[in-house]
């Protein structure tokens, strides 16, 4: 569990995400991007978001969770340092 999968999509690029994983997209280019999603189900399964965001394996990048949460480094830093209960 708590799996970093990172994909970098070009043009005409579709990126399947598994049921019950949470997921963002980070715009990497310097143009705008279209993001066309659909859902299999209405059970999105269940996760827990502080081990899926703060334990993920590899991490995710702290300047995404700092601009995602809207906090400095150092905070980013002590949550990924932290004990989060795995539900697993």
């Amino acid at each position: 569990g708590n799996r970093l999968f990172t994909k970098v999509l070009n043009k005409g690029d579709v990126f399947v995400f598994p049921i019950g994983l949470i997921h963002f997209q980070l715009n990497v280019g310097y143009g705008n991007a279209v993001a066309i999603a659909g859902l299999s189900s209405q059970n999105p399964g269940t996760i827990t978001i502080a081990n899926a965001l703060f334990k993920s394996d590899p991490p995710i990048s702290p300047e995404v969770l700092t601009k995602a949460f809207q906090v400095d480094k150092s905070t980013i830093d002590y949550l990924q340092k932290q004990s989060w209960y795995d539900n697993n």
